[in-house]
């Protein structure tokens, strides 16, 4: 399986933050040739059409997403280049996680969450899933984050296709923190 997470890794850095390095090009709203994509891909990394199906349906994340007649492809959110994935505003739910490391704390509780590299700030319905997300660059903190307030103050929320919450940023009087994973 450690291949085809390298592969998946490569294609998440080549959709969502740079193209070029397949000597590919995304349109405005983040889509790919998928044949010209398995052929950037290829030239680090094994592809084909069948491999490149296998790992959009079998990604636990579904961070991956083809057009209905499966000529394009594209990431579902993350990215740090400016594309249009087309996201539906929603009103969230009263609230919702958000899992980091413990280095970043003071920080947010100074500044809030930002989006850093990334366009949007990243939130999940459930707990667990911010537990995770925290533990992949250290010992997890978790917070809540009230989007009923948010929202409220005028704050707007997107939903990814593969079920992620993106916002822009929540200033700290948004946040509690509920300790580590």
């Amino acid at each position: 399986m450690g291949e085809l997470t390298d592969i998946s890794t490569y294609m998440a850095y080549v959709l969502r933050h740079n193209p070029s390095a397949a000597g590919i090009t995304l349109d405005k709203n983040g889509w790919a040739e998928v044949d010209a994509f398995i052929e950037g891909v290829s030239k680090t990394h094994p592809m084909t059409l069948e491999l490149l199906e296998q790992l959009v349906a079998c990604d636990d994340k579904e961070r991956y997403a083809f057009s209905a007649d499966k000529t394009r492809i594209r990431a579902n959110q993350g990215h740090s280049i400016p594309v249009d994935v087309e996201l539906k505003e929603v009103t969230p739910p009263s609230f919702l996680y958000h899992g980091t490391a413990e280095e970043s704390v003071a920080s947010i509780e100074r500044e809030g969450l930002k989006p850093m590299s990334r366009l949007y700030v990243h939130l999940s319905d459930d707990y667990q899933t911010a537990v995770t997300v925290g533990a992949r660059h250290g010992t997890p903190t978790v917070y809540t984050v009230d989007t009923h307030g948010m929202h409220a103050d005028g704050y707007r929320f997107y939903l990814s296709a593969n079920g992620v919450y993106l916002t822009d940023l929540v200033p700290p009087r948004y946040l509690k923190r509920l300790g580590e994973g």
